[in-house]
């Protein structure tokens, strides 16, 4: 506990224990803060956009269509929100050189919301890394065309002739090969 006592010329002691050095490095730090948290706005932002204005045509299916991709578009938009609400943390702190919130409060606060923000990140991109090695397996472009309806019932479905030099089989089976160089088989 501090002692209310007056120093010894006459002067009250500061509420804070922090000396010029190390208001440099708070300053600092709440700089570095500051710069990661426009990061994170802008990347969460830019991945948002991206989504949005990326399209193949009206033909093809849309992220939309997809429930795991309108997932990681509302997860990126929700976490450029809270970087852009969370920015205002660290000039608040730069530009007045305390917290808003009691010093505790302030770092449970930021730190609880980043792993909740973290964690939703993470299982956004889960989804949606399962959806496009999904999109990406082996299948063919029949399957995919039914897939296409499923969404669109409007496209229509046309068969045509394979060209001369398309490969009836996509990914070869390289075992034999594999087995002859005496490489590890990997599934």
């Amino acid at each position: 506990m501090r002692s209310p006592q007056a120093f010894l010329n006459g002067d009250t002691p500061s509420p804070h224990f922090h000396n010029t050095v190390t208001l440099c490095k708070l300053r600092r730090f709440n700089s570095l803060i500051l710069v990661f948290r426009v990061t994170a706005f802008t990347s969460s932002l830019a991945s948002s956009v991206l989504m949005v204005t990326n399209y193949r045509g009206s033909d093809s299916p849309h992220w939309f269509d997809f429930d795991a991709f309108r997932f990681v578009f509302a997860a990126n938009a929700i976490v450029a929100l809270y970087s852009l609400f969370e920015m205002g943390f660290p000039v608040w702190e730069i530009s007045t050189g305390a917290t808003l919130f009691p010093e505790i409060l302030q770092v449970l606060f930021d730190f609880g919301h980043d792993q909740v923000f973290a964690y939703l990140l993470q299982s956004v991109n889960s989804a949606g890394m399962a959806l496009v090695k999904t999109l990406k397996g082996e299948f063919t472009i029949l399957e995919l065309a039914d897939a296409v309806k499923l969404i669109n019932p409007e496209v229509k479905i046309l068969m045509v002739e394979n060209t001369p030099d398309d490969p009836r089989q996509r990914n070869s089976d390289i075992t034999k090969p594999k087995e002859l160089l005496g490489l590890p088989l990997i599934e």
